[in-house]
């Protein structure tokens, strides 16, 4: 990639941790917890260093210049991560991460009136502000949970010719894998790659018993199935749920970076796997690079995807895709994306993209179909009450173009007076907002 430009910002997308093995429903996609491991955050810490290494180093041809190195300036970053179904894994991935990023240093420190001077404990750690972004209450980093449209869609692909006949041309293979699953039902729909995979990296005796080729294969298998769940051949398809929902968050960072006014140059999401795969998808990472769709959901531990905002020499904004496989790679590497050689200008980027953003809840609840969950039922209920409340009014055909109108109008309002209240949240959140407006740049927390 050409560097005769300059790096404003970066927004940075990375997968959790290692962790203990936990179950998701192969239809709907609802999940158990599960919890990260000391390996886990190990991993995450060690890409918090490789990316200081890279933007927070005033050494590297990629480094944030402006950015606060050593003492973390609030108002600079934004960071959030998921708390959904894989529990705290992903929230205290993020945790170990920002402690890689910004270690500890005795520079966190205060003077009181008396001429003390306190450093910070642990040798001056840092407690970074990560947003915990809870499903319920926001939809934006999964995006997929009681989705039915997704589900439907799940349904069309476990039943499709294709997926059928990888069924049949597998089925020997699955057959075998039983006697080492502990009685779990084994299908190419149910696919237990995550079971193997956990066992074989914590549980010595099952390691032995499994032969490695049986393990590649149910990789392959994993990364088939599950790149076929989570993209579709449209950009705003339901498949490419995970990104679409993420997307807004991904667009608004740019905006920060790009603007002079706002001083955020780092924007930090943690995420889980499905994203990764829509993004590749969606962006044409994966058809202008094979390797990208064969990561699927055996994507590495700690993998992690890094737009970077650049400026060039004559004022255009161009975006950088980086990608990195977790601990199987050493550094990351550029991938032209969106069919372009190069940078690609970031008003591309937007204009292909962000029609298929799902910017609301609102938005999400008529993409999915859902009337009743996360929030969904709210913004239903206002509606109805409005289309009630006029319907002894006017004509039935005056009422059915008053109900198709109001609904939106209404679905929109409630989404509005509910996010003022603090019931719905999505992207980034006022009071992130307002921490940065009234953090100090000398204070830090």
């Amino acid at each position: 990639m050409s560097d005769d430009s300059t790096l404003l910002g970066v927004v940075i997308l990375t997968r959790h941790g290692d962790r203990q093995g936990f179950y998701q429903d192969p239809d709907s996609y609802t999940a158990s917890g599960t919890v990260i491991t000391p390996l886990g955050t190990v991993q995450e810490y060690q890409l918090g260093q490789k990316l200081r290494s890279l933007y927070l180093n005033a050494s590297s041809p990629t480094d944030l210049a402006g950015m606060s190195h050593d003492v973390v300036n609030a108002s600079q970053i934004s960071v959030s991560a998921d708390a959904g179904g894989e529990g705290g894994v992903i929230f205290d991935s993020a945790v170990s991460l920002m402690q890689g990023l910004f270690p500890n240093t005795t520079s966190y420190n205060t003077t009181l009136a008396n001429g003390t001077t306190v450093v910070g404990p642990l040798g001056g750690y840092q407690y970074i502000p990560i947003e915990s972004v809870e499903p319920d209450n926001d939809i934006s980093l999964e995006g997929w949970t009681s989705c039915s449209a997704f589900s439907d869609w799940t349904y069309e692909f476990y039943n499709s010719s294709a997926f059928q006949q990888k069924a049949s041309e597998n089925a020997d293979f699955l057959g075998q894998l039983p006697p080492y699953l502990d009685g779990r039902p084994v299908s190419l729909e149910n696919m237990i790659f995550d079971f193997m995979n956990v066992n074989w990296i914590h549980n010595e005796e099952f390691a032995d018993a499994v032969p490695e080729e049986y393990l590649a294969q149910a990789r392959a298998l994993a990364n088939y199935h599950e790149y076929g769940v989570f993209t579709s051949p449209e950009v705003d398809g339901i498949g490419n749920i995970a990104g679409r929902t993420v997307l807004p968050i991904i667009l608004e960072g740019f905006a920060s970076i790009i603007d002079s006014s706002d001083p955020t140059q780092l924007v930090y999401t943690g995420v889980s796997y499905k994203p990764f795969l829509s993004l590749f998808n969606m962006t044409q990472a994966a058809e202008m690079h094979s390797n990208l769709e064969a990561i699927g959901k055996t994507m590495d531990y700690a993998a992690s995807v890094v737009f970077e905002v650049r400026e060039t020499s004559d004022g255009d904004h161009v975006l950088r895709f980086n990608f990195k496989n977790g601990t199987s790679e050493d550094e990351f590497t550029s991938y032209p994306i969106l069919g372009q050689d190069g940078d690609v200008p970031l008003s591309t980027f937007i204009d292909r993209l962000a029609p298929a953003a799902i910017n609301s809840t609102a938005d999400w609840c008529q993409a999915c179909g859902n009337t009743k969950d996360r929030g969904c039922a709210a913004l239903t209920k206002a509606a109805n009450d409005a289309i009630a409340a006029h319907s002894d009014t006017i004509s039935p055909v005056g009422a059915g173009f008053l109900g198709a109108g109001l609904t939106i109008v209404v679905m929109l309002a409630m989404f509005g007076v509910l996010l003022f209240m603090g019931v719905l949240t999505f992207g980034r959140r006022t009071a992130s907002r307002k921490q940065k407006e009234t953090s100090s740049v000398d204070v830090k927390a």
